[in-house]
């Protein structure tokens, strides 16, 4: 069965069941058989990998294996060059200390979809979008990272895991890659 490269909808649990009701990725991956590598919050939104190959879920999500992730967060307020540069050389968060390969301003992503419900504005504090690309993936690690340094996420959108981006992928749809090819770029990228 080949990777599945999902564009996880806004509030879409990243799991098949929900015993309250919410919808799930069974709304959007009918093969049967395949995990999640990794996680995306109910709340986030963008690419989401899943396979039926143990080891390759293993080597995309275990912290060890350092796959890079790269996300846009549209934060509130706007970032300075210092906060930025926290973000890069670490902020510290309940479950210990916590960095950014990189932190950069950037303008809103081209091709952006609409979120429905949109994100509630306010005229009278800016927001501004940064990229954010991590090697670690704990619990809503991103959020609490741009908190820690006083920018709050108003949307968050993860582009790229290892070798694989959201490229044209609109929300809900999927792209296949065969296993073989998976590993194949892996491999040829060091992720």
């Amino acid at each position: 069965m080949p990777l599945i490269l999902l564009n996880k909808p806004y509030r879409v649990l990243s799991q098949f069941r929900d015993k309250d009701g919410r919808q799930t990725l069974a709304a959007f991956v009918a093969q049967d058989n395949v995990y999640p590598a990794g996680r995306l919050d109910f709340d986030s939104e963008g690419l989401l990998l899943l396979t039926d190959d143990g080891r390759l879920q293993a080597r995309i999500s275990q912290p060890k294996s350092g796959t890079r992730k790269t996300y846009w967060a549209q934060v509130e307020g706007i970032p300075s060059d210092a906060q930025l540069a926290e973000l890069e050389s670490g902020v510290t968060l309940r479950d210990g200390p916590a960095r950014a390969e990189s932190a950069r301003l950037v303008n809103a992503p081209d091709g952006l979809w609409e979120r429905v419900p949109p994100i509630r504005y306010r005229s009278n504090i800016a927001d501004r979008w940064i990229e954010i690309r991590i090697a670690q993936g704990r619990n809503r690690q991103v959020r609490r990272m741009t908190a820690a340094v006083g920018l709050p996420t108003l949307r968050l959108i993860r582009w790229s895991v290892g070798p694989w981006s959201l490229d044209d992928l609109q929300p809900g749809q999927t792209r296949l890659i065969e296993n073989d090819e998976a590993w194949a770029q892996l491999r040829a990228t060091g992720n």
